[in-house]
């Protein structure tokens, strides 16, 4: 189907609200969210108006003389994102993507707004503070990659760290669902991963019917219950300081999973919570995206630009200050594999083998070979993770 200049469109019920630099067009009927600039809003409120597309493109240039404006390119963009309905009375056919169920609306919004106010956030805050003073008067509660290791027979070393892992982030996806519960918006729960690890999603597209300022407390909402807990467990070690051996040892799990899981939301290089803090705090979507674009212009290899960068105009600084940030968050994660995770390797290894020199009949050499299985049924599914996500998706 051709579209002419002297065509006129017909657009899908749509919604638009003014984010911090440009645009937020909601598409009603998918419910999927498009960032735009100014000169195409007026054109969309143009072409709704029933202009044809000349006079609109005539309108536009007058009042935009250093904007580039082409509405043929751009009634293509908006034909390629299924929000044209028709053009020149002739339907067109669309395929259009079902809008995603969301739930969780049995949630009250009112126990969204207990853990989510204005005073709760000072508590937060408090509460981060406090636990950073505690971790410089008492050193001894800064995790140690040997915390991992709750019981002296390896087999049951992992079991007990994934289920306390769980719990741990299920803990930090409720601060999300409550948060976005406050704000009476549905979501749900999805597992994904980021790199080696497997992790649970709240699906957060709902916010953007919010404004930019109110976005950032969903994005928070997580780290904020894992203040909470961080401080718990600091003074759960310092009240019980002589107590129980595994009560201790699971304090320092908790800790210790829980401070892995704060830092690697600082590793922005990721789509983490303090990611979307930074994309929705600077208006620059598309961030991690365009960044990538301008780190592979500084390899000694050039490599073709993406179809998908799209850079607004004032934004290239904002990019390459992130691009910054990109850099330090790989410093970060090498840091924990440097700290945590490959320590316990070395230590897990040098735990397991003196068990394959004891007798088959021995619960050492049991313990050593029962472990070594755990470890490789993990990697049989993070693999399968890997080839779901890289080859089977393509």
């Amino acid at each position: 189907m051709n579209i002419t200049l002297s065509s006129q469109l017909l657009l899908v019920p749509i919604e638009i609200r003014k984010d911090t630099r440009h645009y937020i067009v909601e598409d009603v009927t998918s419910g999927e969210f498009y960032e735009m600039p100014r000169v195409c809003i007026d054109a969309i409120h143009l072409v709704q108006n029933g202009e044809i597309l000349g006079e609109v493109e005539r309108q536009l240039k007058e009042k935009y003389p250093k904007e580039e404006v082409d509405l043929l390119d751009f009634a293509q963009q908006l034909l390629e994102l299924k929000l044209i309905t028709e053009i020149d009375c002739i339907k067109v056919e669309n395929k259009q993507n079902k809008i995603e169920n969301l739930g969780l609306l049995w949630i009250s919004p009112k126990l969204g707004k207990f853990f989510f106010n204005k005073a709760a956030f000072i508590v937060y805050l408090l509460l981060f503070l406090i636990n950073v003073g505690l971790v410089i008067y008492h050193p001894s509660l800064f995790p140690h990659y040997k915390d991992l290791f709750i019981f002296h027979l390896m087999v049951f070393n992992i079991p007990a760290w994934l289920v306390l892992k769980s719990i741990l982030v299920l803990i930090h996806e409720l601060g999300h669902v409550l948060a976005i519960r406050a704000r009476n918006l549905p979501t749900k729960l999805d597992v994904g991963h980021r790199l080696f690890l497997v992790v649970l999603e709240t699906d957060m597209s709902s916010a953007w019917k919010l404004p930019s300022k109110d976005r950032n407390v969903l994005y928070l909402a997580g780290l904020c219950f894992d203040t909470v807990i961080l401080f718990l467990a600091f003074v759960s070690q310092l009240i019980f300081s002589n107590g129980s051996g595994i009560f201790l040892s699971i304090m320092h799990v908790v800790v210790m999973d829980t401070f892995i899981r704060m830092v690697y939301q600082c590793c922005i290089y990721m789509k983490t919570d303090l990611y979307f803090i930074f994309e929705n705090i600077s208006g620059c979507y598309n961030l991690m995206e365009n960044a990538q674009q301008i780190i592979r212009k500084w390899l000694p290899f050039q490599q073709p630009p993406s179809k998908n960068e799209v850079v607004f105009a004032g934004e290239k600084r904002t990019v390459f200050f992130y691009s910054i940030f990109y850099f330090a968050g790989v410093f970060l994660t090498i840091s924990l594999y440097v700290l945590f995770y490959i320590p316990q390797m070395f230590y897990s290894i040098k735990r397991v083998l003196p068990g394959f020199e004891k007798a088959p009949n021995s619960l050492a050499f049991w313990d050593s070979a029962l472990f070594i299985l755990q470890i490789e049924f993990g990697l049989l599914l993070l693999f399968y993770s890997w080839r779901k996500k890289y080859l089977l998706d393509r």
